[in-house]
């Protein structure tokens, strides 16, 4: 049985529209006509969420809410006993997933036809990211669907978390920015200049802050329209070749590692996707060699996947497992301390859980003092940006009244 999509209409006249399984698209159209609905067309759920795989920024919706939601469902399903096809079913018959539906449908029947869970995902939606991939892999691999869902789900709530608590700390100040832009733009666009043909019929000379804030606000919009227009074609180049050239994308991610303020939370997070998963396997009886490339693949990022690849063929050759840690400099540096320390007394798992705790400590320490500094930095740049323009209106004023008092 294969779940097809359908529109048509009832003996109504009504719109209908919704899912249903069937042995093939004929047989979907009997269905339809048993039930009273003329079909308009009819076509396989998969193929729809194929053709959104392929234009990304069409597809279907998949948020993370929904995808939590499917990865904590299964997870309480598969630890009660039940089998993942029939798991998917009781998931896609809950409310809640709306036009998720299509994609849920696609997943179950890629299942159904012998198709694993991670591949199944992957190829229904293009939001379904490698991490998630990796660890749903990583429950097929270890026989422990059901914890990594479990962990999966736990994990982007607190992502949720995370980026909802961004989302209300700049609420406020991107506001605040944005009406201060459009107040900037109607002050250089309509006021200053009639100030300036104001002072010239009066013969009165123009401030030096008002000449350079008309002077600099002409400069620096067409440098911003430049700005955001190279801006644009550079993002999207660079998106197409990601997609199809690895190399460049080892090197993208290389160069992220590198910057300021971003690149170290992004080490730390993606040291903490690398941990949790490897202690997941290692724990499920994974071996070392098998289990490294997987949890990289995990960490979501490209030049630490790559490493990790290359470390875990040396680690077959007998390369020490601290060695290899270290030579994967995308990671923590900590990490191969506690690496030693797992060898030595022999509980690698569970001093791994220790260092992924530690480190997703750190991270939301880094991203908080982050968002605080952002804020203040946002908050003080429109402050000045404003009293900016405020002086550049004053001073006008005031030469004017001085021009115009009677002696």
């Amino acid at each position: 049985m294969t779940t097809f999509e359908y529109k048509g209409y009832d003996t109504d006249g009504r719109p209908a529209r919704g899912l249903l399984e069937a042995d093939g698209p004929k047989d979907a159209r009997a269905r339809l006509a048993a039930r009273g609905i003329l079909s308009d067309w009819v076509r396989p759920a998969a193929d729809r969420a194929a053709a959104a795989g392929r234009r990304a920024g069409r597809a279907p919706a998949f948020p993370v809410a929904v995808r939590t939601m499917l990865y904590r469902e299964l997870a309480a399903l598969l630890d009660a006993g039940v089998a993942l096809v029939p798991a998917l079913e009781i998931v896609l018959e809950a409310p809640g997933s709306g036009p998720s539906r299509i994609i849920l449908a696609a997943v179950r029947d890629a299942v159904r036809e012998g198709r694993p869970l991670s591949a199944a995902l992957a190829d229904a939606s293009p939001r379904v990211t490698p991490f998630e991939r990796a660890i749903a892999e990583a429950g097929e691999r270890t026989g422990g669907m059901g914890q990594a869902l479990d962990r999966l789900a736990g994990f982007l709530e607190e992502q949720e978390r995370l980026a909802e608590k961004l989302r209300s700390a700049l609420a406020y100040p991107c506001i605040v920015v944005g009406l201060a832009l459009l107040l900037g733009t109607g002050v250089l666009l309509f006021l200053l200049p009639a100030m300036q043909r104001v002072l010239a019929e009066a013969d009165l000379p123009i401030p030096l802050v008002t000449r350079i804030l008309l002077g600099g606000g002409r400069i620096a919009g067409i440098l911003l329209a430049l700005l955001l227009a190279g801006a644009v074609v550079t993002a999207a180049a660079a998106r197409r070749r990601r997609r199809t050239d690895s190399a460049f994308r080892i090197r993208l991610d290389r160069r992220f590692y590198a910057l300021p303020a971003a690149g170290p939370a992004w080490r730390e997070l993606a040291s903490l996707r690398f941990v949790r998963t490897w202690s997941l396997l290692l724990a499920r009886g994974v071996g070392l060699v098998d289990a490294l490339p997987l949890a990289g693949r995990a960490s979501g990022s490209p030049w630490l996947a790559d490493a990790a690849d290359r470390e875990a063929a040396a680690l077959a050759q007998g390369k020490p497992l601290v060695e290899a840690v270290r030579g994967i400099r995308a990671l923590d540096p900590s990490l191969a301390s506690w690496v030693r320390a797992g060898e030595t007394s022999g509980n690698l798992p569970g001093l791994l859980d220790t260092a992924a705790g530690r480190l997703q400590r750190s991270w939301e320490r880094r991203t908080s003092r982050g968002m605080m500094l952002l804020e203040i930095a946002l908050t003080l740049a429109v402050g000045l940006f404003v009293a900016f323009i405020a002086l550049a209106i004053l001073l006008p004023v005031l030469r004017m009244n001085q021009g115009l008092a009677p002696v």
